[in-house]
């Protein structure tokens, strides 16, 4: 497939994404559906916060090209990663867990990263342990 026709499936396939029933929207793009809710009133990251996460990252096609199951959960500084993430994890709270969508632009915008095209649409499921 040519780069410019992947770009434009990976396009196709958000905007379809977000007309689903569950699948509500975020700022510069990005959809997410709850799987499951955390705690009310639970914490909330800042761009500052260390998170404690489970993911699993995949591309539109299923093609699974990160996750921390299987494994502990990480520990990350929210800043140090990439814009969907910071953006996602800031509205979510302590024991949520939810599948968020990325344009393209929220992930690594046109560069290819090991198991990832340049243009590529990132679906991740994501559950909030911790947040220091």
């Amino acid at each position: 497939m040519a780069k410019q026709d992947y770009v434009a499936a990976n396009r196709r396939w958000l905007e379809e994404k977000a007309q689903e029933e569950d699948v509500k929207p975020l700022d510069k793009g990005i959809f997410y559906k709850p799987l499951s809710k955390g705690k009310p009133g639970g914490a909330s990251p800042n761009r500052n916060s260390v998170v404690t996460v489970h993911y699993t990252g995949r591309t539109i096609n299923g093609k699974k090209f990160d996750s921390s199951r299987g494994g502990a959960p990480v520990a990350m500084r929210l800043r140090d990663l990439i814009q969907g993430w910071i953006i996602a994890l800031q509205q979510m709270h302590v024991g949520d867990k939810w599948e968020i969508y990325l344009p393209a632009e929220m992930g690594y915008g046109r560069f290819s990263q090991p198991g990832i095209p340049g243009g590529s649409t990132l679906i991740f499921e994501i559950e909030l342990i911790g947040v220091m």
